[in-house]
C-alpha cells in the first residue's frame, strides 16, 4: 500500500481533531473558578445610589432614613446613629469612589484571562507580475512572461493553560501565467506548538491570572476597610455632635443659673445683707459661663458641619440644623474579654487578609519567575491535506486527495547566562520574604491596636460610674452652698466655686458615656467586626488562609 494513502486519512482526522480542540481549549480556560465578587458581592451592594429609582425604599433600610419634605423645607434634620450610617453608605462621595475601584481592579483579570482566548484571523493578497527575457543576440523575439496569484487565508490560533498553541488554518491559491492554465489550490492545516521545558507547567501559564484575580481580592478587602473606617467617623462624628449639643445645653442651664445667682446677689446687696464686692464674683461667674457657651456653639456648629460632609444628604445643605435622636445610655454592659477580640481580628481584619493575600500573590510570583530559569525546548508539528484542481470548488473537494504535507521538529533557545530571568526570581524571592515579615509585624501591630482599644473602652466605661458618683456629689455640695448663701453664712465665690464644680462633672459624666461609645466602636472596627456588629453586608467578610 502507497504510504501517501496510508498517511491521507491520518492528517484529515488530525485536522479534525484540532477542530474540535479549540472548543474543548476555550473551556479548560473558562473553567477556572470565577471569582465570587463577579456573581455575589456585586448583587450584595445593590446599585449605585444614583441608579436607584426615586423615592424607592431600600430593602432593610432604617424605618426613617429619609428626612421629610417638612423637614428639609424648615431645614431641620431629626438623625438616629443608624439613619446617619445609612445614609453615610448611600451618599457619601468618598465611598461611591472606593465602590468603583474593585470593579476596575477586575477589568485587569479580564485582561489576562483574554490571554487564553481564540482569535480568528484572516488574510487576502493579490499579486501580479510581468517578466521579460530579451536575445538580443540571437535575434529573438523578446519573451514577456505575466502572472497572477490570488491568495486567502482564514482560521483560528488559540494558546491553552497547557503550555500549547493550536493554529487551524483554511487557505486557497488561485495561479495563472501566460504559461500555464488557472489552477486553484486548497489546503487545510493544523499547527501544534508544546512547550516542554519553559511553559509547559499549567500553574505558571495561569499565575498571571492567578496574582490579577488576588489583586481583584485585595481591592475587595481594601473596600471593606474603608467602609469601616466610614461607618466608625460616622457614628464618631454623630455622637461628637450629641456631645457638643449636650455641652450646649449644659453651658446654657449653667449660664441661665449664673444670672439668676447674679441677680440675686444685686438684691441682696441692695438691701445691704451682703457688701458690693460680692456682685464682682457673681458676674465674673456669669461671664465665664458665657465664654464657655461661646465655646460650646463654635464646636456644635463644626461638628454638625463634619456630620453632614459624612452622610452627604442629597435634600440637606450646610446650613440645615441637626437634631440628634439618640441618647447614650448611662447603663453599658461588660466587655467581652480581650483575647475574644484579638482572635476575630485575626481573622476578619481587612488589613490583615490583604497582608496574606500579599503573599499568596508572592507565592504566584515565585512560580511565575522560576519558569524563566529553563531553557526554551518546543515541539512543534504542522500538518496539511491539499487539494488541486482547475477549479475553485473542486479544489476543495479534492482536499482529501493524494496531496499532503507534515513537519515536525524542535526548537531551542537559552540565553547565555540568563541573567534576566535569575534577576526576576531572586526579586521575587526577596519580596516574598518581605511579604511574610510584613504580614508578621501587622499582627503585631494588630494585636497591639485591639489592646488599646479594648483598655481605652474598658477606662471609659468605668469612668461613667466614677464621674456619674462626682456630679451627684457636686450637687449635694452645691445645694448645701446654696443654703449657706441664703442664711448669710456663705458667699458668692463659695457658691460661684461649688457652681463651676458642679458644670465641670456634668461635662465630665457627659464626655464619659459618650467616649466609652466611641471606644466600642474603634474597638470593633480594630477588631473588624464593626459591619458586622451593625448588621452592614459588604465584600471581604471571609479569612484568607495563607500556608508558610
Amino acid at each position: 500500500m502507497s504510504p501517501n494513502r496510508t498517511l491521507r486519512p491520518t492528517l484529515l482526522a488530525l485536522v479534525l481533531s484540532g477542530l474540535m480542540l479549540l472548543p474543548a481549549a476555550q473551556a479548560q480556560a473558562d473553567d477556572l473558578p470565577t471569582p465570587p465578587w463577579l456573581e455575589e458581592r456585586l448583587d450584595a451592594w445593590g446599585p449605585a445610589p444614583h441608579t436607584l429609582p426615586e423615592g424607592a425604599p431600600e430593602p432593610g433600610a432604617p424605618a426613617a432614613w429619609s428626612p421629610d419634605p417638612e423637614q428639609v423645607s424648615s431645614g431641620q434634620l431629626e438623625l438616629s446613629v443608624e439613619n446617619a450610617v445609612f445614609m453615610a453608605l448611600q451618599n457619601n462621595r468618598s465611598l461611591a469612589m472606593e465602590q468603583l475601584q474593585p470593579l476596575i481592579t477586575g477589568t485587569f483579570e479580564a485582561v489576562e484571562r483574554a490571554v487564553f482566548d481564540p482569535v480568528l484571523f484572516a488574510e487576502m493578497s493579490l499579486s501580479e507580475d510581468e517578466t521579460v527575457r530579451q536575445f538580443d543576440q540571437a535575434q529573438i523575439p523578446d519573451q514577456v512572461t505575466r502572472s497572477q496569484r490570488d491568495r486567502a487565508e482564514a482560521g483560528l490560533r488559540q494558546s491553552l493553560p497547557t503550555g500549547t498553541d493550536i493554529e487551524l488554518s483554511l487557505r486557497t491559491v488561485r495561479s495563472e501565467s501566460t504559461r500555464t492554465d488557472e489552477q486553484f489550490t486548497s489546503r487545510a492545516g493544523l499547527t501544534l506548538t508544546q512547550a516542554l521545558l519553559r511553559g509547559a507547567r499549567i500553574d505558571s501559564n495561569l499565575a498571571s491570572l492567578r496574582q490579577a484575580r488576588v489583586d481583584t481580592q485585595s481591592s475587595l478587602y481594601e473596600f471593606r476597610g474603608f467602609a469601616e473606617s466610614l461607618v466608625a467617623d460616622v457614628e464618631t462624628a454623630y455622637w461628637d455632635y450629641v456631645l457638643a449639643s449636650r455641652r450646649t445645653q449644659i453651658f446654657e442651664e449653667s449660664l441661665a443659673v449664673a444670672s439668676q445667682q447674679l441677680e440675686e446677689t444685686r438684691q441682696r446687696i441692695r438691701v445691704g445683707d451682703r457688701p458690693e464686692s460680692e456682685e464682682i464674683s457673681a458676674r465674673a461667674e456669669e461671664a465665664l459661663r458665657r465664654q464657655g457657651l461661646i465655646d460650646a456653639r463654635s464646636q456644635r456648629a463644626q461638628t454638625r458641619i463634619r456630620l453632614l460632609q459624612l452622610i452627604n444628604p442629597s435634600v440637606a445643605h450646610w446650613g440645615t440644623q441637626v437634631t440628634p435622636l439618640d441618647a447614650p445610655d448611662p447603663q453599658v454592659p461588660a466587655l467581652e474579654p480581650v483575647g475574644d477580640h484579638m482572635q476575630l481580628a485575626r481573622e476578619l481584619r481587612p488589613a490583615l487578609n490583604e497582608a496574606r493575600l500579599r503573599v499568596q500573590r508572592g507565592e504566584l510570583e515565585l512560580i511565575r519567575t522560576r519558569q524563566g530559569l529553563l531553557p526554551r525546548l518546543d515541539l512543534f508539528v504542522t500538518l496539511g491535506q491539499s487539494g488541486y484542481a482547475s477549479a475553485f470548488g473542486d479544489a476543495w473537494r479534492e482536499v482529501d486527495g493524494p496531496g499532503y504535507d507534515y513537519s515536525v521538529g524542535l526548537q531551542l533557545e537559552y540565553p547565555i547566562g540568563n541573567r534576566a530571568a535569575r534577576a526576576d526570581a531572586e526579586r521575587a524571592g526577596l519580596s516574598r520574604q518581605q511579604a511574610l515579615e510584613a504580614l508578621g509585624n501587622l499582627q503585631q501591630l494588630t494585636a497591639l491596636d485591639v489592646q488599646n482599644a479594648w483598655f481605652e473602652a474598658n477606662r471609659t466605661r468605668e469612668q461613667i460610674q466614677a464621674t456619674q458618683l462626682t456630679r451627684e456629689l457636686q450637687e449635694e455640695v452645691l445645694r448645701g452652698e446654696q443654703a449657706r448663701f441664703r442664711v448669710g453664712t456663705g458667699t458668692a465665690l463659695a457658691l460661684s466655686q461649688a457652681q463651676r464644680d458642679l458644670l465641670e462633672s456634668q461635662l465630665e459624666e457627659a464626655e464619659a458615656i459618650i467616649r466609652h461609645r466611641q471606644a466600642l466602636t474603634e474597638l470593633y472596627r480594630q477588631s473588624g467586626t464593626l459591619l458586622l456588629r451593625r448588621g452592614i453586608e459588604a465584600p471581604g467578610d471571609q479569612a484568607v488562609e495563607v500556608s508558610f
